[in-house]
């Protein structure tokens, strides 16, 4: 499922206009990028935890060249998913 068709799916349960829709969820998406960006984490009660990882500084390789390198350290987004959410993916 692509962005438009979760917007359209979005939009015929709650009734509101396609556009409606894509607003309400670009403001959500950037609300949570904003929440990460200032190291909060955001829970969605039955869905999951969006949250910022520190990613430590390690040793690497270019793929291309084989030359040994230093891959920086990182803050990265992650999503760990809620219980109810695993089962209802696993179908049960």
């Amino acid at each position: 499922m692509n962005r438009s068709e979760l917007v359209a799916d979005v939009a015929a349960v709650t009734e509101l206009t396609e556009r409606e829709t894509e607003v309400t969820i670009a403001a959500a998406l950037d609300v949570i990028g904003s929440a990460l960006a200032r190291g909060e984490s955001v829970t969605l009660a039955g869905f999951g935890t969006f949250e910022r990882r520190e990613r430590a500084a390690r040793a690497g390789r270019n793929p291309q060249t084989g030359e040994a390198m230093e891959i920086a350290a990182a803050k990265v987004p992650a999503f760990k998913a809620a219980a109810a959410l695993k089962r209802r993916v696993a179908g049960a």
